[in-house]
């Protein structure tokens, strides 16, 4: 088969399984250098490619500067591709999918955090922006914030969260995450306080309500696109060294501070939403000084006169 067709097969597979269109817009933007990386190579047909091949394009990647995450993430998008013309089109077989033996790359575990003065600063560049054309920008941005600190939120969460899936009453956030399972944040009474308002400010700027909470100056909803340059603009004025701007680095930062306050492990999986333990165990890790703490704190030897 064609590599070309095989790309066309397996996107009219996701489209099927009715993968987000965020997902597969990734999907196929990998696939599409693989591809491209292929030719080059003279490989046009799926069949002819090998774990050699694979390896080739993943070690460019690297000799291009993409670090262990990135090539990881690269050899997953593979493996699914490779994994579904090995089990669904039966193209391969265990021992000649060219990705079932090209183990992940072993990455560097370093989680970045913002600190109290740099989150202060994010907040007061907001705060200080006055010009009227640029208020919503401003408040949208600085509400941003507030917002990731109090839910952990992930990028995908926060551009289709919808003003519907407030519930003020109960102090509930329902968000949409991966693979498209919808589960409950609780909300503090701070953070209930700042989205009344914000919602008032909204009300106003806006004659028509928007149905999500995160817009442009139309009301339509950002984009992934659009969320990630907004934490790039502000990369831009903050300068800050040695941590990364982003969604992601916020969610790091929440879990950073519970662990340390003592949040216990399963509490801080559920605020997460992790599927599994593992990731929060990354957590508990590097940030092991807290647990430290606790069992200093009610280790049993403690009561036991020795």
């Amino acid at each position: 088969m064609l590599l070309k067709f095989a790309l066309s097969e397996f996107k009219s597979d996701r489209e099927y399984r009715n993968v987000s269109d965020r997902t597969l817009a990734a999907y196929m933007a990998e696939l599409d250098k693989f591809h491209q990386f292929c030719v080059q190579n003279e490989i046009i047909n799926v069949e002819d490619c090998t774990a050699s091949l694979v390896k080739q394009y993943l070690l460019a990647a690297k000799e291009r500067g993409n670090n262990p995450t990135t090539v990881n993430s690269k050899l997953h998008i593979l493996k699914i591709f490779f994994n579904f013309f090995e089990s669904e089109m039966e193209v391969f077989t265990p021992k000649t999918n060219p990705t079932k033996r090209i183990i992940f790359a072993k990455e560097e575990i370093k989680i970045e955090v913002f600190t109290d003065a740099q989150i202060k600063q994010m907040l007061r560049y907001y705060q200080s922006i006055k010009y009227r054309d640029k208020s919503l920008y401003a408040y949208r941005d600085y509400f941003l914030i507030i917002f990731l600190l109090g839910s952990a939120c992930r990028l995908g969460e926060t551009i289709n969260l919808r003003w519907s899936d407030m519930d003020f009453v109960n102090q509930v956030i329902t968000v949409t995450g991966k693979k498209r399972i919808a589960s409950s944040i609780p909300m503090t009474d701070k953070l209930k306080r700042e989205f009344i308002e914000y919602r008032m400010f909204i009300e106003k700027y806006f004659s028509d309500m928007p149905e999500y909470v995160f817009t442009d100056r139309n009301g339509k909803q950002l984009t992934d696109n659009a969320l990630k340059m907004v934490f790039k603009h502000l990369k831009a004025i903050m300068n800050f060294k040695n941590v990364r701007l982003s969604a992601h680095t916020f969610r790091h930062t929440v879990a950073h501070r519970m662990i340390m306050a003592g949040c216990d492990i399963g509490t801080v999986q559920k605020l997460l939403r992790h599927s599994n333990v593992t990731m929060t165990l990354k957590y508990f890790a590097l940030w092991g000084t807290a647990l430290a703490e606790q069992n200093e704190k009610f280790n049993p030897l403690n009561s036991l006169d020795l």
